[in-house]
């Protein structure tokens, strides 16, 4: 009898050992899935901005709006140097405000004039007609000078402004408002960049194609709702006034009267956005990989389809889930300027969301993605202007065939051409191409752009 005892005691205490490891395994699991969680979250709050007009001209005149704030008066002279690929994304776009105006004279000057600097990427926002009036005075003075930084640089501005007896200098860096100097007098203020270069730089967070559909599937959106909204709303403002009004090349309102089918109003929809926005329209929209067309790309088609295919407002905002962060997911490989068009990347991601939006599988989705990159990769960017309306049609057009081969089995294979193994191997590769591969490309682009 002692012995049964014995052995039934053990039993219990072995139960409870293993129910306790159980629970502790089951807690460590849920705030590893809550850290995951959040690092998502992390990259839609620092990602989905405001932004009026062209980022890389505005990324100018957010400079100069510092530079100004920092002199404490009008320049009387300034001097902007850009990097290559600023220099290429700022030649043939329209600052907005500004009536049709273009270049980096155009874009420093009205950001010095009219600027609202705490505004970041929104810093043309409130521009008036008198602040107008000034900095085409100002322009005609000649008071700025370009010059050019490192011309196989990425992103690289760096803005002198000269009054009042003093010299300002904003330098920025990596991303459009990454401010990592700020001087005033040859002396670096506190909490500029540089002054700050001690310290250690925070971990960036790292995805995964899976993590992000564990994410958009499992979150229950209260802290990611307002900010899709907000997506949602701004970007269908400037699509339809894009519809509306006479920009660029008007390709949204050129295919709208080819056709009405869900497919070539959700294609519509985004190049209208980017024929407002290539315009000079002075709407904000929410960017995406500090692009405003990208932001355009990975909503309004999911947007339009969701919305066509009665699939429900939580479903959307699920979908815009994949398509944001997966854009996002392919940009950190590529980098935020290169010679590879981001409208290529962005409509693999709008893809892989239709495809999830339709019902299809995970694997459906990963070759989705995989279609559209094996296809339209060699998109080159040359810089930003109104044909970036026509080649985010175009690279959607190849995204929505992907997605319809996806659904019905089809998918490119690993190792024909740069396709990969999966969604994560492609990924990687065309980051390897748009990187290492593309940049003698960037070069040339340039080159040609300014012969």
């Amino acid at each position: 009898i002692l012995v049964n005892i014995s052995s039934i005691l053990l039993t219990l205490v072995c139960t409870a050992a293993i129910i306790e490891a159980e629970r502790g395994k089951n807690h460590a699991d849920r705030e590893g899935v809550m850290e995951e969680f959040e690092l998502y979250r992390q990259v839609l709050r620092q990602e989905l901005e405001l932004a009026t007009g062209c980022t890389e001209p505005i990324a100018i005149a957010y400079a100069a709006a510092l530079a100004r704030e920092t002199l404490g008066c009008e320049p009387e002279r300034l001097n902007a140097a850009c990097s290559g690929n600023i220099v290429k994304n700022v030649k043939s776009v329209a600052v907005p405000g500004t009536g049709g105006l273009r270049g980096i004279e155009t874009a420093a000057v009205i950001g010095a004039v009219g600027g609202d600097a705490a505004a970041g990427l929104n810093v043309l926002h409130g521009l008036e007609d008198t602040q107008l009036t000034r900095a085409k005075e100002l322009l005609a003075a000649g008071i700025c000078s370009v010059s050019l930084l490192d011309p196989s640089g990425v992103l690289h501005i760096r803005v002198e402004a000269e009054g009042g007896g003093h010299r300002a200098l904003v330098e920025i860096s990596g991303s459009h408002t990454n401010v990592c100097s700020r001087r005033l007098d040859g002396v670096e203020l506190a909490g500029s960049g540089r002054a700050q270069e001690d310290e250690e730089p925070a971990p960036e967070p790292e995805m995964s194609f899976a993590g992000i559909f564990d994410f958009a599937e499992g979150t229950d959106l209260s802290e990611e709702r307002e900010l899709l909204e907000r997506q949602i709303s701004c970007n269908s403002a400037i699509a339809d006034a894009g519809i509306a009004g006479d920009f660029g090349l008007g390709v949204g309102r050129k295919l709208l009267e080819r056709s009405q089918d869900e497919f070539t109003r959700a294609r519509a929809k985004a190049a209208a956005g980017s024929d407002a926005r290539m315009g000079g329209c002075l709407m904000s929209v929410v960017i995406n990989s500090g692009s405003g067309n990208q932001g355009l790309t990975v909503s309004l088609p999911v947007v339009e389809l969701a919305r066509a295919w009665d699939c429900g407002e939580e479903r959307m905002l699920r979908a815009l889930l994949i398509s944001n962060l997966t854009a996002l997911h392919i940009k950190k490989h590529i980098g935020k300027l290169s010679a590879y068009c981001g409208a290529s990347s962005a409509a693999a991601a709008v893809s892989a969301a239709t495809t999830w939006l339709a019902g299809g599988s995970r694997g459906q989705c990963a070759a989705a993605l995989i279609n559209t990159l094996a296809a339209v990769s060699g998109m080159i960017c040359d810089g930003a202007k109104a044909s970036c309306a026509s080649k985010i049609a175009a690279a959607l057009d190849a995204g929505f065939l992907a997605h319809e081969l996806a659904m019905s089995g089809r998918r490119c294979q690993g190792g024909e051409g740069i396709a990969g193994t999966d969604a994560e191997n492609s990924i990687d590769k065309v980051g390897e191409l748009a990187a290492r591969g593309m940049s003698g490309t960037d070069r040339v682009i340039l080159e040609l752009m300014l012969s």
